[in-house]
């Protein structure tokens, strides 16, 4: 049997080993959460009248230019932190598939940040619902950090890497 030989006159690139099925679901978890995120985020925007009750609740004191004031800081902060969160679960959903080493971590870190924001998310007033997405968020993060970290994923980060 004889190879063949290389017509450009430039190393062939080795084969690439297709991502395994642990990837393939962690990146299907991730694009839940990219969507979990949209529809949390129109949520928050469509309860807004739920958030002024629980701002007003976690300090009767608040005058109404205070309590406005809280709501207009809490929304935008809902649609900014929205947006960016669905742009890094996309961005992390393509990188993690193509079996970028770095993309491994930079998700872990920013599930130990969902984490921390979801901690953080008991202890301040909020909207029931709004805390009932943030934990299904939280745990799509953790079932693809899981995911990412299975031994038959590892070996398919450093095939990609050699």
């Amino acid at each position: 049997m004889y190879q063949s030989y290389p017509t450009s006159g430039q190393p062939q690139e080795p084969e690439r080993m297709p991502p395994p099925q642990t990837i393939q679901n962690a990146v299907k978890l991730m694009y839940a959460g990219a969507a979990l995120s949209g529809v949390g985020l129109v949520i928050n925007l469509v309860t807004i009248g739920s958030l002024k009750s629980a701002i007003k609740a976690a300090d009767p004191r608040f005058t109404t230019t205070q309590v406005h004031a809280a709501e207009t800081v809490a929304i935008a902060g809902a649609v900014v932190g929205g947006l960016i969160a669905i742009g890094l679960w996309l961005w992390m959903a393509s990188a993690n598939g193509r079996g970028r080493s770095w993309a491994r971590i930079v998700a872990t870190v920013l599930f130990a940040i969902n984490t921390l924001d979801l901690l953080a998310t008991v202890t301040r007033p909020h909207a029931a619902t709004g805390l009932i997405f943030s934990l299904l968020i939280w745990l799509v993060g953790l079932g693809a950090t899981v995911l990412i970290w299975n031994r038959e994923s590892g070996a398919f980060y450093n095939q990609q890497m050699a």
